[in-house]
């Protein structure tokens, strides 16, 4: 099986669609279609059935989707293992993390690392999604949970602590919330339930089922900037909220605890330049 026709494959399983495909790999449509016909042609099987929502696997398709997977794990193990022995000081390390952790620690350590090692690129993903290092998506990242898979070099960089805040302006409107009130009376702004889910039921320890919800968001700073602008209570990092000067905090002997990991795959721990990488991020949380 030709790995090329195999890796466009797999990416219409996921995608579902020629087009998702063809934008995911970027490469146009028409290409997508013809690797999927000549892998159809020499396995002398249908591997999709066509329908008005998009491309299903056929029962030989779902077969077909375990074998490339197989490849794919192959490939990019390969790939890893080839980069494990590279001491080249210069290159490209992905880099993945929240966009609060990207603004606090990681651009600042990024800068640091630019003015000694200049051919290193840096290509920063800023999101609440986890990417995958072993499907290669990032080579290294900061998590706020620990993974658990074995082939994962782990590294606990810091805690920190979440407290409850409102801007300034919204309490001297709203005045402060009352503990044990499940925060009746008061406007609250939460993460999306597939980033925190626990945010939809309480806010450091208070339950919120007497609260409005008034916003739900995606992001750290979008979630800061919603609550110093008055929008309601909000649940935030004390390392960044305590520096917004229109923000307060609300019973400070309340928080929640939270660890911040470094993560890079085993098979690239020995990579110069994502070791480098990892020691400037490393150096720029320097108390646990």
């Amino acid at each position: 099986m030709d790995w090329d026709n195999a890796r466009i494959f797999l990416s219409i399983s996921r995608a579902g669609t020629l087009r998702g495909a063809a934008a995911e790999l970027q490469i146009d449509q028409a290409t997508v279609g013809r690797r999927l016909q000549a892998m159809e042609q020499a396995l002398g099987v249908r591997l999709f059935l066509r329908t008005p929502s998009g491309y299903v696997a056929t029962p030989a398709g779902e077969l077909a989707v375990t074998a490339a997977e197989l490849m794919e794990r192959a490939a990019d193990r390969l790939q890893r293992e080839m980069q494990g022995i590279d001491n080249r000081l210069s290159g490209t390390v992905r880099v993945a993390t929240s966009d609060t952790m990207a603004v606090s620690f990681v651009v600042a350590a990024m800068q640091r690392l630019h003015a000694t090692h200049p051919d290193i690129r840096i290509v920063l993903s800023a999101s609440n999604q986890l990417a995958s290092l072993t499907r290669r998506e990032s080579d290294l990242a900061i998590r706020m949970v620990r993974p658990t898979d074995p082939d994962l070099i782990t590294r606990q960089l810091t805690k920190r602590q979440m407290g409850l805040y409102a801007a300034k302006s919204y309490l001297a409107e709203r005045g402060e919330p009352k503990a044990g009130t499940a925060l009746a009376g008061h406007d609250v702004v939460i993460y999306q339930a597939t980033v925190l889910a626990r945010q939809s039921e309480m806010l450091c320890g208070e339950p919120i089922a007497n609260a409005r919800v008034v916003m739900e968001v995606n992001t750290g700073l979008v979630l800061l900037e919603a609550a110093a602008n008055g929008l309601g209570i909000a649940e935030l990092p004390t390392h960044m909220a305590d520096l917004e000067p229109r923000l307060q905090r609300i019973w400070p002997e309340r928080f929640e605890s939270y660890g911040v990991w470094l993560v890079l795959h085993s098979d690239l721990a020995r990579t110069a330049r994502v070791r480098a990488v990892a020691d400037a991020i490393i150096a720029s949380f320097p108390d646990k």
